[in-house]
């Protein structure tokens, strides 16, 4: 028995050490377990709290409003228009196509759109919305949001669109907005978030483009609280962005618009320019194109219409244009001979109608010639053998140098697309260009405003305020930025010689003003409001002598692709100077027949401030100029409306 007892005795007592060890163990379990769930509940219960609230709280950006763009008088060029818009966040639902069945039963929705907002939405990220359809009629709208229950991942936005009321007048100077591409993304280090919404309008061109940093404004957010659907519950709270600033530009709308009018259709540009500060008036390009169609999604036959077109209206020719100024040049060529010391004012030149050079015969636009000529009237008649021999006395160095000095062969800072700096060659220029040397008959054609010389229409108008000033005037487009006005340093005089810029500009007002003045019936009688200027024809073919001995052939039995262009630049009053303008008609024919005449209406719009008075035409003309503007499609100034007609 005793033995009984001891096995039993040690039995137990084996028992209660494994009980005291399996208790020890779960009591150590339990302690951990405590201890975990403490540090779970109490000490990071913030943190899985924010977890869980993220879980159904998305954070989505808000577009800010876009500053608008004003004229100089604050007529709204480019505004903010309300856009009703369907967007759809993948992450709430389980069946795309679906979705887009019954969305495109709804709203207008072809096939290809369906096809497309379904790849854009699958290429992207499941949380970002995607805009599927905008600008939306009330009726349709209200359709999505009351299918709403059906329709999950679709939300209905009330926003903002681009939007430019006055169109073709500034196509070209504002230019237009677009939805954001990889190309604009290209070689920004971090982009602006903003950048990064799908369909998300940024500048494309002109002013839109060039000051995008400060009308685009800062983004805002809003929380939103979302189901397990994805559909948005409510929202949280919401931070508004910094809507962009305001930019007024320096351009009248009035004047450009005149000037858009009163080029027609004609493939032309036109540049108006205030000579004391350099601000531009009016910088107008034909034909012209709706910038709107661009913002809401141009359809390809649009498109190509624009593309095909062979008076380019997609193209900005007053400072994308690069021209032969022909005899607008020759104001230049006289300055480099006169500051030079090899000319005079009252040199005389014997034009017979060409001189032979070289083995070459360069002919003077009058056949017959215009005998003995002085400075004022080389300018007056346009003779071009007085400017061949300036240039053999001067060579082409001096004359690109008084070229720069006028504003030509360079870009200006303005804010505008495709600027270009035409081309004022030299001998250095013609050795690196094509490795050829510069020969006597390119300094023969350049003095002319031919050969290798081409100007923009900015760049002529800003030749014609240095010279009705003598100082170094630079353009300039923006006016104000949020209503502060942007400082406007004095222009340095040019350093040209008060007679010999007297002899030029007095040449130029009997270009306009004397009977024999190529420009006189583009004239104004009005005291005050006196013009000066220089008529430009510049060939785009080559007259071979079988031609010159038979009759050259008139611009009007040409192709119009084949015909001369037609130039004009001018100023006025001539007296005390405000405005200067430059006209270039592609394939127009005569300057004087074509572009002075609409320099003259576009100066007279700009000094009157209001529609050209006819006491300032010769009486001869007062009545077909009164029919002429009664026809042109003008704005109405309080609706912006074009009617058919407006009376003057």
């Amino acid at each position: 028995m005793k033995r009984v007892t001891r096995e039993t005795e040690e039995a137990a007592r084996k028992v209660t050490r494994r009980t005291l060890m399996l208790g020890g163990a779960m009591a150590s379990m339990v302690a951990i377990l405590g201890a975990r769930m403490r540090y779970l509940q109490v000490d990071e219960a913030d943190t899985f709290k924010l977890m869980a609230e993220e879980n159904r709280i998305n954070i989505r950006l808000i577009a800010p409003d876009r500053g608008l763009i004003q004229d100089r008088n604050g007529k709204v060029i480019a505004a903010n228009e309300q856009n009703y818009r369907v967007v759809f966040t993948r992450e709430g639902s389980d069946n795309v196509a679906l979705v887009f069945q019954r969305l495109a039963g709804l709203i207008p929705m072809t096939a290809e759109d369906v096809t497309r907002n379904i790849e854009a939405v699958q290429s992207l990220g499941a949380y970002v919305p995607v805009i599927v359809a905008e600008r939306l009629s009330w009726d349709d709208f209200s359709k999505v949001a009351l299918n709403a229950p059906a329709l999950p991942g679709v939300n209905t936005e009330m926003g903002l669109s681009r939007f430019y009321p006055l169109d073709r007048d500034f196509a070209h100077v504002v230019g237009y907005v677009g939805p954001v591409s990889e190309r604009d993304l290209e070689g920004i280090d971090t982009p602006d978030p903003l950048l990064k919404i799908p369909k998300f309008q940024i500048g494309k061109t002109g002013v839109e483009k060039w000051l995008e940093d400060t009308l685009r404004g800062s983004a805002g957010s809003r929380r939103i609280e979302v189901n397990s659907a994805g559909r948005v519950m409510r929202e949280l709270d919401r931070e508004e962005g910094v809507p962009g600033t305001d930019i007024r530009l320096t351009i009248d709308a009035e004047v450009q618009n005149f000037a858009q009018a009163r080029l027609g259709e004609e493939s032309a540009a036109v540049v108006v320019m205030d000579v004391t500060n350099g601000d531009l008036i009016c910088i107008a390009s034909s034909p012209a194109f709706d910038p709107n169609l661009f913002v809401r999604g141009i359809s390809h036959t649009d498109y190509n219409a624009l593309m095909e077109h062979d008076h380019r209206p997609l193209a900005n020719k007053t400072v994308s244009g690069a021209y032969p100024p022909g005899s607008t040049f020759k104001m230049v060529t006289a300055m480099a001979a006169l500051e030079a010391g090899v000319a005079t004012p009252g040199d005389q030149v014997s034009c017979p109608g060409y001189i032979d050079l070289g083995g070459r015969r360069f002919h003077c636009w009058s056949r017959s010639g215009h005998g003995r000529v002085t400075l004022d009237r080389s300018l007056r008649e346009s003779c071009d053998v007085y400017y061949y021999e300036m240039a053999q006395r001067v060579g082409i160095d001096r004359i690109a140098e008084m070229g720069r000095k006028l504003g030509l062969g360079q870009r200006f800072d303005i804010p505008m697309s495709a600027i270009v700096d035409g081309i004022l060659p030299n001998k250095a220029w013609k050795q690196e260009r094509y490795k050829e040397d510069w020969v006597i008959g390119d300094t023969i054609n350049a003095s002319i405003g031919q050969g290798f010389v081409l100007t923009t229409p900015l760049q002529l108008a800003v030749m014609t305020a240095r010279l009705a000033t003598g100082r170094a005037v630079v353009p300039r487009l923006v006016h104000a930025v949020d209503d502060r006005e942007v400082p406007v340093a004095e222009a340095p005089p040019l350093g040209l010689t008060a007679e010999h810029l007297a002899g030029v500009l007095d040449g130029m007002f009997q270009v306009v003003n004397d009977e024999r003045g190529t420009a006189f019936s583009s004239r104004i009688v009005e005291p005050a409001m006196i013009m000066a200027g220089k008529t430009g024809t510049s060939q785009v073919r080559n007259i071979t002598v079988a031609e010159r001995d038979s009759g050259v052939i008139s611009n009007v039995d040409l192709p119009w692709n084949r015909r001369d262009h037609a130039l004009f630049v001018g100023y006025a009053p001539y007296d005390a100077p405000r405005y200067a303008i430059s006209v270039v008609v592609e394939h127009g024919g005569g300057g004087s027949t074509v572009a002075a005449p609409i320099g003259r209406d576009v100066l007279l719009r700009a000094l009157a401030g209001g529609l050209p008075p006819l006491e300032a035409y010769p009486a001869s003309q007062r009545g077909r100029i009164e029919t002429m503007l009664q026809e042109l499609p003008l704005r109405d100034p309080v609706t912006g409306l074009v009617p058919d007609r407006i009376r003057a």
